[in-house]
């Protein structure tokens, strides 16, 4: 009904935030809304397709109503959008725009598109671009602050429709004609009171319920506040209200009549619960569930949720479609509430809150990874140190949870960072974040997410000097670029975390660095520069005695050398790797370097070493009851008995590999060329 009932509050597909049939009035404005979808356009009429989607534009101060009238908009045409309806809130709550990237990014993730993890602004709007090509889908832009925010996310798709919502002209998007709202008609707001009042009071007064509609100036968000301030006094009467607000506007009180109204309410509220609601201000994102509100004013979790309630009742708060309990505070309130926040309440106590906020997100990530690792004594005994209130039953809900916060969980963060006063919270954050997403969505999955909090974890480390935590960032997020594509990205990052890594004295940091380095020469196919980084790295290996990663890196080394076609050096290097897996008693990791000693001796063209060596890897992967490495090395040896004129020998090791893998997956498929087991060996000896 008003721009708090509606507030998209993120991306999601097909929601819905309207009831239909609830909504009230606008009839002109959605008559001329539909027509403007099916007007000729100025390409058109110049004999030219339509390059992008038709842009409709509702524009209208916070409050009147502008989010729900474009609501009502989408619900009636959606069926025309066969491809579903994509919705973005384009600013935040305080009235900060959102950044394109960000937006593009989770409209991607919205239509299951790819969406690279810490790629440019440009790219992620090309791709969703691409993913919208051709389709027929409908984009609902809420609280759009800027006309560039609008054009660079408008599909290049004339079947695709773009609903912006706005407080003025955007200016600079062609062939838009905004739909700019007043105040309701004074029988929609007078039918609108009356959804809270019920028809009695409206009947025996109908004139007190016209002025009282004409005293809020017919703004929806105002009614709906006059209304639950009606409905929790059953015994006040229509006429009191109107009359009081009238006073208010004589005696030169806030203009706007939603700040007359909020602020009526706001006074007359029990004084726990007004504080309450002030500190709301302080909620990340705007999104609060009873444990946001617990945290903000420092009460139990039922008194924050029964406060909440109430708030909702009062048209203060809006219950937010979701699994689990959440609200939004209304954005037309949102400044409001800010600024009687800070007015009212005292700047230390508002920072206390904030970092009571951050300390229970801190302790429900613990929680939430924690019931992961039911096999772990310490995350047991971690669990029950904890409140009641603050475990989750299964991982099944606190995944569930993790979903439904992540947007609050990630907004924190940047606030916390913004903030500057709360870093050491702000860490202890970021690591429990990262560390619960990669426990319930995977590394993979989440990768997005976590670039950007391994940036905002760079920021912090920058800031406060703590070359330690810069290094740990830098290798994140170098990983991350080399796992998108972006090597020579991550080869800047790996040598910056090299030095970051020195400067803090941290051994991991600076052998982690250089063999990264390495790793990222060899992707870009300069083994000269790969080989030399992997010995820097075992040569730091071996200064702390660090046998079992010595002998990857001889691996890693050998493995440089052979693509450069240096089979002498890389045999060498492969046969300390093997001698050094040995020494650890490592089976698995034995049987993985024989295998790839043996094709080196095949490329060095001694076909006879090669044979006798694959027989003893074979034996190995046995030992270590490793299917597929028995399997890919029978083929192999497969092949080179057909080298060496020994067809019958060669037969029946490809039928013993078919059975291998039949037994241990029947569905799998059985790469049987050597440049496809070549792929599976290398990524098999990368890993390790």
């Amino acid at each position: 009904m008003t721009d708090q009932a509606v507030d998209a509050g993120g991306v999601r597909l097909s929601g819905h935030s309207v009831a239909e049939g609830r909504f009230l009035g606008r009839t002109r404005e959605l008559k001329e809304l539909r027509a403007d979808i099916a007007r000729t356009g100025l390409d058109t009429l110049a004999g030219r397709k339509a390059p992008r989607a038709r842009v409709l534009l509702v524009a209208g101060r916070p409050g009147s109503g502008r989010t729900a009238l474009a609501e009502e908009l989408v619900r009636q045409v959606a069926e025309r959008y066969p491809d579903g309806v994509l919705r973005a809130r384009l600013s935040e709550p305080d009235g900060t725009p959102v950044p394109v990237e960000r937006t593009a990014r989770e409209l991607l993730t919205a239509l299951a598109a790819p969406a690279p993890a810490g790629a440019a602004e440009d790219e992620l709007t090309e791709a969703l671009r691409e993913a919208l090509a051709g389709r027929r889908s409908l984009l609902l832009l809420d609280d759009a602050a800027s006309a560039d925010q609008v054009d660079a996310l408008l599909p290049d798709a004339p079947d695709c429709l773009v609903v912006a919502v706005s407080g003025g002209p955007l200016t600079g998007i062609s062939d838009v004609r905004p739909c700019t709202l007043g105040g309701l008609d004074t029988k929609s707001a007078v039918a609108l009171l009356t959804r809270y009042t019920g028809s009695v009071r409206i009947t025996v007064d109908p004139r007190a319920a016209e002025t009282l509609a004409e005293a809020c100036q017919g703004q929806p968000a105002a009614l709906t506040l006059a209304g639950g301030w009606l409905a929790s006094r059953p015994q006040a009467a229509v006429s009191d209200l109107a009359k009081r607000l009238h006073k208010d506007a004589e005696d030169g009180a806030d203009a706007a009549p939603l700040a007359r109204v909020f602020r009526l309410v706001h006074d007359q509220l029990p004084g726990q619960t007004a504080r309450i609601l002030r500190l709301l201000s302080q909620a990340p994102a705007g999104l609060i569930d009873p444990h946001t509100a617990s945290a903000l004013a420092g009460c139990s979790v039922n008194a924050a949720r029964g406060t909440l309630d109430e708030l909702v009742s009062l048209g203060l708060l809006r219950a937010v479609e979701s699994p689990l309990p959440e609200y939004d505070v209304p954005g037309c309130l949102h400044p409001l509430l800010r600024a009687l926040a800070e007015s009212q309440e005292r700047p230390g106590e508002l920072q206390l809150a904030r970092a009571r906020l951050l300390e229970r997100d801190v302790r429900l990530l613990q929680s939430c990874r924690a019931i992961t690792e039911t096999d772990s004594p310490q995350a047991r005994e971690k669990l029950q140190s904890l409140p009641p209130a603050l475990r989750f039953p299964t991982p099944r809900a606190a995944a569930e949870w993790l979903n439904v916060r992540r947007p609050a969980l990630l907004a924190a963060v940047r606030l916390a960072v913004a903030d500057g006063e709360l870093d050491t919270l702000a860490r202890r954050l970021m690591s429990q974040l990262v560390r619960a997403l990669v426990a319930h969505v995977g590394t993979q999955a989440a990768a997005p997410d976590l670039y950007g909090v391994h940036s905002l974890v760079l920021d912090v480390a920058e800031r406060r000097g703590l070359p330690r935590e810069r290094a740990a960032a830098l290798l994140n997020l170098g990983d991350l670029d080399a796992q998108t594509g972006r090597t020579r990205d991550a080869l800047v990052r790996y040598r910056a975390a090299l030095d970051a890594g020195r400067e803090a004295g941290d051994p991991y940091a600076t052998g982690r660095a250089m063999e990264s380095v390495g790793g990222a020469y060899q992707e870009l196919d300069d083994y000269d520069r790969a080989a030399d980084w992997f010995g820097r790295a075992l040569a730091d290996r071996l200064a702390r005695d660090d046998r079992a990663q010595a002998a990857r890196l001889y691996g890693r080394i050998g493995t440089a050398h052979t693509y450069a076609g240096r089979y002498g050096e890389a045999l060498r290097n492969w046969r300390a790797a093997v001698a050094g897996y040995r020494k650890e008693g490592d089976v698995a990791a034995h049987a993985r370097a024989l295998s790839e000693l043996a094709r080196v001796q095949e490329y060095a063209g001694r076909p006879a070493e090669s044979l006798a060596t694959c027989r003893e890897a074979i034996e190995w992967a046995r030992r270590a009851e490793d299917t597929r490495l028995q399997a890919a090395l029978s083929l192999r040896l497969a092949d080179t008995l057909d080298r060496l004129g020994d067809p019958v020998a060669a037969r029946l090791h490809r039928v013993a590999a078919e059975r291998m893998l039949d037994e241990e997956a029947p569905e799998d498929e059985v790469c049987g060329s050597e440049a496809e087991d070549a792929c599976e060996i290398r990524r098999t000896s990368d890993e390790d």
